[in-house]
């Protein structure tokens, strides 16, 4: 498997067909790459196509999905325009490699957790469900839309110093109508093996994966 930013252009990915119908997006950490949930993607669904994109910002050479002025504030434009730009740039993707995009569920972690959560806010009907990593709520002040039955699945570190800041984002979604499984690990920021034994259950649950 190979990077590729031909075509669709402007997001460096990569994409392998898989045999069900279910698309998983896998977003990365700060620092991460297309590369990173490749492994985990395979594991959790292994008939599933997956599309794994890397974020186009930069801090310190790291890549990550938007700018932030902190590790708790972000740049809400540019926050708004890269969910805008992946959005759009999934669906274009869909075309070219001929996947349904109203079957895509995304898998971020961290940073890639958060651009999951704005492009959700922003795009609704854009992802079927989502898995969500050690998330925040990275909007200021979100419109509120509806989100009716979607499954949403977030896993926390308890000892995760962000945990705190997770708390909008599950109020926003409780309130938004979706279907919310919140697990609560005993673990810090990093990814257990608890979070994936969740997540394929999950996955196994809502999409037959």
């Amino acid at each position: 498997m190979t990077s590729t930013t031909t075509p669709p252009t402007g997001w460096i990915h990569q994409f392998e067909k898989g045999t069900s119908d279910l698309t998983l997006l896998l977003l990365h950490g700060t620092g991460g790459n297309e590369t990173s949930l490749w492994q985990l993607g395979r594991e959790l669904a292994p008939q599933a196509s997956l599309l794994s994109v890397r974020g186009r910002s930069l801090e310190e050479g790291s890549p990550r999905f938007f700018r932030r002025f902190s590790d708790i504030r972000y740049d809400q434009e540019h926050l708004k325009s890269e969910a805008d730009a992946l959005t759009t740039f999934v669906q274009e993707a869909s075309q070219h490699y001929g996947f349904d995009p109203a079957k895509g569920v995304a898998l971020g972690y961290s940073n890639g957790a958060n651009i999951a959560v704005a492009s959700l806010i922003r795009h609704p009907e854009s992802l079927a469900g989502a898995v969500l990593w050690r998330p925040v709520m990275p909007l200021e002040a979100p419109v509120q839309v509806p989100l009716t039955a979607k499954p949403v699945l977030i896993t926390l570190g308890a000892m995760d110093p962000y945990r705190p800041y997770a708390r909008a984002l599950l109020s926003y979604l409780q309130d938004s109508g979706a279907e919310v499984q919140t697990e609560e690990l005993s673990s810090g920021h990093q990814l257990t093996r608890q979070d994936l034994m969740l997540t394929q259950r999950w996955l196994q649950q809502h999409f037959s994966a």
